[in-house]
């Protein structure tokens, strides 16, 4: 199944961007008449049929929408430290994608070691992505803000779980994120650098209520364990 994109509808009838356009009308080669698949990036997918195949703005007639098409039963933030590394940065919001996230917030801890990050590459992919897995909903890629910032922004009512490494707490004293996770349907997971998040970061959490959870026992990479994060979400209340 292909999927395209686009924000510009009028009435009836959708504008695909030169991108989409392009990609539609040189690389698949639809013509005027074909059947067209589109979302919105709002959760509503579009049957539609091309009206016009300009590959710079192709245009193309609503016969009919889905709502909530490729939805999840819950809504998911995700705020992880950019990767020193940024294609392992890229590889998390691919696949977090893929699976089923909300928001993709990047978050600048005390101990990041990389202090800057640009979002317009990473909102690419994850169109991309939502494209590729059959999705109508676009997840957002919010600005970076500090750790302590996004701490004190987070939604009150919603679960909020911080993922860092504590090897002096006791194993029977540790929470899996599996076992945080009941039926709660807003979530924001915060997920550290490299070098794991301050003590200060960490006091400050929970005293804006986060609670600590773990992802076993297996030391992971940053990426590692935010994509780890996504799919327990995703196997838990799906």
């Amino acid at each position: 199944m292909e999927i395209f994109y686009s924000d510009s509808f009028s009435g009836d009838t959708l504008v695909l961007n030169q991108e989409e356009s392009g990609h539609c009308i040189k690389v698949l080669r639809h013509r005027e008449g074909d059947a067209i698949s589109v979302i919105d990036g709002e959760g509503a997918l579009y049957d539609c049929v091309l009206m016009n195949a300009d590959p710079r703005e192709a245009r193309a007639r609503i016969k009919g929408k889905t709502a909530g098409f490729g939805s999840h039963p819950y809504h998911l933030t995700m705020a992880v430290c950019p990767t020193k590394n940024a294609d392992r940065f890229e590889w998390f919001a691919e696949k977090a994608t893929e699976v089923g996230v909300d928001v993709i917030a990047p978050v600048i801890a005390d101990h990041s070691e990389r202090k800057v990050f640009k979002t317009d590459r990473i909102k690419r992919i994850v169109l991309s992505a939502t494209k590729q897995s059959l999705k109508a909903r676009l997840p957002k890629v919010s600005e970076p803000v500090s750790v302590k910032d996004f701490i004190k922004s987070a939604p009150g009512d919603a679960l909020k779980l911080i993922c860092y490494c504590d090897s002096t707490l006791p194993r029977e004293k540790r929470i899996s994120i599996m076992d945080a996770i009941s039926g709660e349907r807003e979530i924001c997971i915060l997920i550290g650098p490299e070098g794991d998040f301050s003590n200060e970061e960490i006091a400050l959490a929970f005293a804006d209520g986060w609670k600590p959870v773990h992802l076993g026992d297996s030391r992971l990479r940053t990426e590692t364990a935010a994509v780890a994060a996504v799919t327990a979400v995703y196997f838990k209340l799906l």
